[in-house]
């Protein structure tokens, strides 16, 4: 096991120095009394040395973190045990956490170190009483890690040093390597879906999108600004004196795609504060509110690749829990793309969002655009102008700033759905 360099004190290192000194004396001077206290001078740092070290050989430990996975926020429990192995007179004493800098040296005793990243907290000192009659394990104190960022970090290693009790040696060891600990990204309770929210996705108000094979959709609506020409109804235009337009044969089950917009240019913001993690945080609400929902869902990056597919909201959340900013400049749709879009976007510029408005038309893709200005400094593309392209071809746009919550956006989602596809705007 790795260790640092430690053995003999200063306090041990003066007693052999002076025991060697009065051994001198006590042959120049011939003076036996002084040798046996030279010599028991020497003797008694040197065994310390060694019933330390013999005793740092036989300490071994075990933690546990439960649960490994867990929620930015949340909470994970830490359990050390401590046991001895060998004949060795070793009694471990009931561990407890101390609150001391990080320096300080207590007493003589065993002095644990659990290594935390700082993602996940402090790292806790804990002590335990060696001297006495042989014995067994005892747990530790159990700690808490409450993480702030999401990931995969590492809990440890566990490093121990080790004491004699008048000060005269120690030893540092490792006890216990690392464990994993996954930090999923926050996910916020959501509320109800929006009317019309899966039309033709197989989902509740798909009902008699789809009644046949090979028979067309029946349903109709006003025009919209985007909607294609193919689409308009002359029928039923000419019935009612204005233009409509049909609803288009969606794929069976092709569900809810959402787009989260991770590049790295379009956000601004570091740490849990960034913006690119209220977008994740985002992301991860709506994806487990709709797979609760019995809903399809697909999550794709910005450039098209598939990030986590199916209704399982564990490996969703376990993508999310690892994703990273991109270098992608732009962006670009998925070409395999089905069903309705919900886009998550950060800073981007009006002609940007072409290719996005080419591939999702006619009523059946809303985005969240961040206002990345509030984030923090420098300069943003501003939502105004993006804005106002994504609503003339169609879209239900939503504004995300750091005030407001995943669920606030989802309230107004809901709102202003069932309202869009009613009036027309």
């Amino acid at each position: 096991m790795p260790e640092t360099p430690t053995g003999l004190t200063t306090m041990g290192r003066c007693l052999i120095a002076a025991g060697i000194a009065a051994a001198v004396c006590a042959v120049v001077l011939d003076e036996r009394d002084l040798l046996r206290i030279g010599a028991f001078t020497i003797a008694l740092p040197v065994f310390a040395a060694l019933m330390t070290w013999a005793t740092r050989q036989s300490l071994r430990a075990r933690r546990t973190v439960h649960p490994n996975r867990v929620s930015v926020g949340g909470q994970a429990r830490v359990e050390l045990t401590l046991h001895r192995v060998g004949r060795l007179p070793t009694r471990i004493g009931r561990l407890t956490t101390l609150r001391t800098a990080p320096g300080a040296r207590i007493g003589r005793r065993a002095v644990l170190v659990d290594a935390v990243p700082d993602a996940l907290g402090h790292p806790p000192r804990l002590w335990a009483v060696l001297p006495g009659r042989t014995g067994g394990g005892v747990a530790c104190p159990d700690y808490l890690i409450v993480p702030l960022v999401r990931g995969r970090h590492q809990v440890g290693p566990l490093t121990v040093r080790v004491g004699d009790p008048l000060g005269m040696a120690e030893y540092e060891c490792r006890l216990a390597g690392r464990s994993p600990l996954t930090v999923l990204p926050r996910v916020t309770p959501l509320r109800g879906l929006p009317a019309g929210l899966g039309r033709g996705e197989g989902d509740s108000g798909s009902t008699g999108l789809r009644r046949g094979p090979g028979e067309r959709d029946a349903l109709i609506r006003q025009y919209r600004p985007g909607d294609a020409v193919r689409t308009v109804h002359w029928r039923s235009t000419a019935r009612r004196d204005e233009l409509m337009v049909r609803l288009e044969e969606r794929p069976w089950h092709g569900g809810v795609t959402v787009l989260l917009d991770r590049r790295e240019q379009a956000h601004r913001g570091s740490g849990p504060g960034a913006s690119l993690e209220w977008s994740v945080e985002l992301a991860a609400s709506v994806c487990h509110h709709l797979l609760s929902r019995g809903r399809r869902v697909t999550l794709v990056g910005e450039d098209g690749i598939t990030l986590a597919n199916g209704a399982d909201p564990d490996s969703l959340l376990d993508s999310l829990a690892m994703l990273r900013p991109s270098a992608q400049p732009g962006l670009i749709p998925d070409p395999d793309g089905a069903g309705e879009l919900f886009a998550i976007l950060g800073a981007v510029d009006a002609p940007a969002l072409g290719p996005l408005v080419r591939r999702w038309a006619g009523g059946y893709a809303h985005a969240v655009l961040l206002d990345v200005a509030a984030w923090g400094a420098g300069a943003g593309c501003g939502v105004a102008a993006p804005s106002g392209v994504l609503t003339d071809a169609g879209w239900t746009v939503l504004v995300g700033t750091p005030n407001r919550r995943p669920d606030d956006v989802w309230d107004e989602f809901c709102r202003r759905l069932p309202l869009r596809l009613g009036t027309g705007r």
